[in-house]
């Protein structure tokens, strides 16, 4: 029959490893409840908001579970002093689950990180989230060879001298990763894209605002609504349209030509001329005993856009013509609208050549229009 006396030494053992998974579990709550929550109230009572940031919840919760492990670390060889097998898969296993933890609070801090970058004017302009991200597969990386090492018994060493010879493979596993990777430092380094620009892409179809710049993905919401998704390494390769210029500029272009019938232009009688003076569509300053309409109508239109109060005058603004088609004479407008909301922007544009249209007239002139089927009409009819 076996004694009590017998189990003693087993019971002392279960005893002491219950009492040790106590202190850990004290330990934690300790941490989190008491040693966090001081931290956080220096934190608060600080005129700055940067440690509020880097100390949030989240980063003070994954340094909190670091404390259980290490306490086991510690404390389990007093409870398995004959059992060394035992004890080395054990302290394996709460080594494996410091370095989790580990990797866990990098990550977190890393998103603080982020976030108060985020929050800085200069930083804000350039895209950081695949940065940030890469440095997160980084830590996860490290972690896991030192993690596989620790189950070999092996020098991390070893371990990535054992991945060189499969960096082939490596390579094609993580290919998108690394080719964003190095997508994302140079439009980062080079300026090139930042959430919030309006992009044109012909080729991905996107036509629309950057929502996300991540380390594989660039994400555009197009004007219809919808979400195009680019991996960054092709706007490196391929030609983008980046409109951030003229977001940041005064105005924004309009560059629009109205084809004139060049058998409408002609010399201005002075009977004309005294007409367009009674009419305000001439001021008398043009020289020359032969004054020709188109030459009226380019001068009026100028004053016109000069006076304008929605055109901004303080950049470039024209009235030019084109080289003659078979279609008439091309007149083209070129200047720049002070809205440059889009609404406001082709509210403009047809404001102004709707008056145009209406005022050529006028001068004697006229749009050139290929004949309808109408128009074919009424000429056999006249004939």
């Amino acid at each position: 029959m076996i004694t009590i006396t017998e189990h003693s030494p087993l019971l002392n053992q279960i005893a002491v490893v219950v009492c040790i998974i106590l202190v850990a579990i004290i330990g934690y709550h300790f941490c989190h409840r008491v040693l966090a929550l001081i931290v956080k109230k220096v934190t608060y009572s600080t005129k700055a908001t940067w440690d509020d940031i880097l100390l949030n919840d989240n980063v003070l919760s994954a340094a909190c579970q670091i404390v259980p492990p290490v306490i086991l670390v510690l404390l389990l060889p007093l409870a398995f002093t004959g059992m060394p097998v035992l004890l080395s898969y054990i302290i394996k296993a709460c080594y494996i689950y410091i370095i989790v933890s580990a990797v866990r609070l990098v990550c977190t801090f890393i998103s603080a990180l982020y976030a108060l970058s985020m929050q800085n004017e200069t930083l804000q302009n350039h895209p950081l989230k695949g940065l940030y991200q890469m440095l997160k597969l980084l830590a996860i990386i490290v972690g896991v060879i030192i993690g596989i090492s620790i189950l070999l018994d092996k020098n991390p060493l070893f371990i990535l001298s054992g991945l060189g010879a499969s960096a082939a493979i490596l390579m094609l596993v993580f290919k998108d990763t690394i080719l964003g990777l190095v997508a994302g430092i140079q439009l980062s380094a080079n300026d090139m894209l930042k959430p919030g620009d309006w992009i044109v892409a012909p080729k991905f179809g996107a036509n629309g605002t950057v929502t996300d710049v991540t380390l594989t993905t660039v994400k555009v919401q197009n004007w219809d609504m919808t979400i195009i998704t680019i991996p960054p390494y092709s706007l490196i390769s391929d030609s983008f349209q980046n409109w951030r210029g003229m977001q940041e500029s005064g105005g924004r272009r309009i560059m629009r030509s109205i084809n004139i019938d060049m058998n409408t232009i002609a010399f201005c009688t002075p009977a004309q001329l005294s007409g367009y003076k009674e009419s305000g569509l001439f001021d008398g300053d043009v020289t020359g005993s032969e004054v020709v309409n188109l030459h009226l109508f380019r001068s009026f239109v100028e004053k016109y856009l000069a006076s304008h109060p929605k055109v901004n005058t303080s950049m470039l603004f024209m009235v030019r013509q084109l080289q003659p088609t078979s279609e008439g004479l091309p007149l083209e407008l070129y200047f720049f609208s002070a809205d440059k909301n889009w609404v406001a922007y082709e509210k403009l544009q047809a404001e102004v050549f709707e008056y145009i249209l209406a005022v050529l007239p006028r001068f004697g002139l006229k749009v050139f229009q290929t004949p309808a089927g109408t128009d074919i009409s009424a000429i056999r009819y006249n004939q």
